[in-house]
């Protein structure tokens, strides 16, 4: 670990406090500040060192990946926080949530397969994209009469070589590299039911991909005569995206762990781990109250 890092101490309510949550059913101030302390927590395991007497043997190039993809989680959630702490954005951190899911569902996929051949389709899979602009770049200079390169296409040229690379593939092992498996198979491989897929990743695609669903969610207002106005700026962030991003990043953070720790020195870390998502579980029921019940 970072020697200068040390883990956030956990968020304290008084008694008053949460009282006055329950009175007002507004449990946002608990949530807001849990949301955040995950994100402190995220940060802080992502800068995890390789060279650790407590991390097992595995490759530079897949613990970067591992703690790269947490990083963009603990990132992702700063931004959210900077963007809900007033009240708005709740259509912009409905989009960010969407990217995190994915990013901790590709970590646990990671994590639960654990070898080279998966780490291999994750860095192909980005990387396709890259050789396919790279021949495309190469055609338009080999069309021209004196086969200029123009200093656009040198400096493109020269970020895909970077990125290649990097990853320690050659150009033949990401072209013939299996494609990376989609969302819905690497839940299914998790163990995970197909209601998983259609909340997390495709009501979630709503937000991204600006659907109808979406627009009548934060763009559009019904008026009363059956119109659609433009919505002003005043969607909030819901309850709910303050409790399922932070038990996704939990789990990703407890896989990662798992994963990359020896297992008696991981023991105390994943119930630290399980303490904060009972935490976070018991506001939650708290707020749902009856609504799991029946009617």
């Amino acid at each position: 670990m970072n020697e200068q890092a040390q883990l956030p101490e956990p968020p304290q309510f008084s008694d008053e406090e949460m009282q006055r949550c329950r009175e007002t059913g507004d449990f946002m101030p608990m949530l807001f500040e849990w949301y955040k302390f995950v994100g402190h927590v995220c940060i802080f395991f992502a800068q995890l060192q390789r060279e650790s007497p407590t991390v097992r043997e595995i490759l530079p190039i897949h613990f970067a990946i591992l703690t790269g993809l947490l990083n963009r989680c603990a990132r992702l959630m700063l931004s959210n926080i900077a963007l809900s702490h007033n009240g708005n954005f709740g259509e912009t951190t409905a989009l960010l949530d969407r990217c995190i899911f994915e990013s901790c569902l590709k970590l646990d996929w990671l994590c639960h397969e654990g070898n080279d051949d998966s780490f291999q389709c994750y860095l192909a899979g980005g990387l396709k994209t890259e050789i396919e602009l790279e021949k495309e770049i190469r055609g338009k200079i080999t069309e021209r009469e004196d086969s200029e390169v123009l200093h656009i296409e040198k400096r493109m040229l020269s970020s895909i070589d970077r990125y290649i690379n990097a990853a320690g593939l050659s150009r033949e092992e990401i072209i013939e590299a299996k494609k990376l498996p989609d969302v819905s198979a690497m839940l299914r491989d998790l163990g995970h039911e197909r209601l998983m897929y259609v909340v997390a990743q495709r009501l979630g695609s709503h937000h991204v991909h600006g659907t109808w669903p979406s627009l009548l969610l934060h763009y559009l207002e019904v008026d009363d005569d059956g119109g659609f106005t433009l919505r002003d700026h005043d969607c909030h962030t819901h309850p709910n995206q303050f409790v399922m991003t932070p038990l996704q990043v939990l789990g990703a953070i407890t896989s990662f762990i798992v994963f990359v720790i020896e297992a008696e020195d991981a023991e105390g870390i994943v119930s630290l781990l399980d303490s904060i998502q009972e935490e976070i579980l018991n506001i939650n029921g708290e707020m749902i109250g009856s609504d799991f019940q029946r009617s």
